[in-house]
């Protein structure tokens, strides 16, 4: 038990305080967000992006360059996703009130959106989003002896001969993480399905890495996904019963 605790725990010991406790509120405000994106609430963003921004900082320190853009990308998607949710909502919220009062269509109106499936013209930007993605995390790790040799060419070596299976599995899944976020910005029911097998396969590797919190984090956040993709499947019927009643 006592050696199982310090393989999970024992790296903290080594970590300041300040990053402990930056690294557990980032985790609290990162599962919230994602309890409030299963109910469609537009805190999501806000709170998302106290989360993104927290980890931005943390990663930064720990030289986790692919994580620390993957959540830099994640906070500027958090404010476009604010934003095209807040004209959803108050679309809904104007078409509610022409045939309700307002105090009844504010209360009904007070965590919709408007849900979607994928379609066909977001496969193109899908595409080029996962294209880009990988050819930019493979571009930062190929140049990461630079970066760690505080940006100097001096006595490093490239190449791609120094990748290791953790550098291409962070391609990976920072692909499928940015264009899960983008789809959850565009309110895509289908963002869902990527953010849970990104999750699956962040679990290990955030336990490999050491950052013992963020792995239970998304051992939670696979289940949370898991039930709210049921959970917009089952908003999305009603949206779609209301609009042909």
């Amino acid at each position: 038990m006592v050696g199982t605790f310090d393989w999970l725990f024992g790296q903290y010991a080594e970590y300041p305080t300040l990053f402990i406790v930056l690294e557990l509120i980032g985790v609290i405000f990162g599962v919230a967000s994602v309890l409030l994106a299963r109910r469609t609430s537009i805190l999501v963003f806000p709170i998302g992006i106290v989360s993104t921004a927290i980890f931005v900082y943390l990663l930064w320190k720990w030289q986790l360059f692919g994580d620390m853009f993957i959540n830099a990308y994640y906070t500027a998607m958090g404010l476009y996703g604010w934003r095209n949710w807040s004209k959803s909502k108050a679309n809904i919220s104007q078409k509610t009130k022409v045939n309700q009062d307002s105090k009844q269509a504010d209360q009904q109106s007070q965590n919709n959106v408007q849900i979607e499936h994928i379609q066909a013209s977001d496969i193109p930007i899908m595409a080029v989003l996962t294209i880009v993605t990988v050819a930019f995390v493979a571009l930062v790790y190929y140049f990461r002896p630079v970066i760690n040799n505080n940006f100097s060419f001096d006595g490093t070596v490239l190449g791609l001969h120094l990748f290791t299976w953790v550098d291409y599995t962070d391609m990976l899944t920072t692909a499928l993480f940015l264009i899960a976020m983008w789809l959850m910005a565009s309110r895509k029911i289908e963002h869902w399905l990527l953010w849970i097998v990104a999750d699956v396969i962040s679990v290990p590797l955030y336990f490999y890495k050491g950052l013992t919190f963020t792995a239970l984090q998304y051992i939670v956040f696979t289940l949370i996904a898991i039930w709210a993709y049921y959970e917009w499947q089952r908003r999305y019927r009603i949206q779609f019963n209301a609009a042909y009643a």
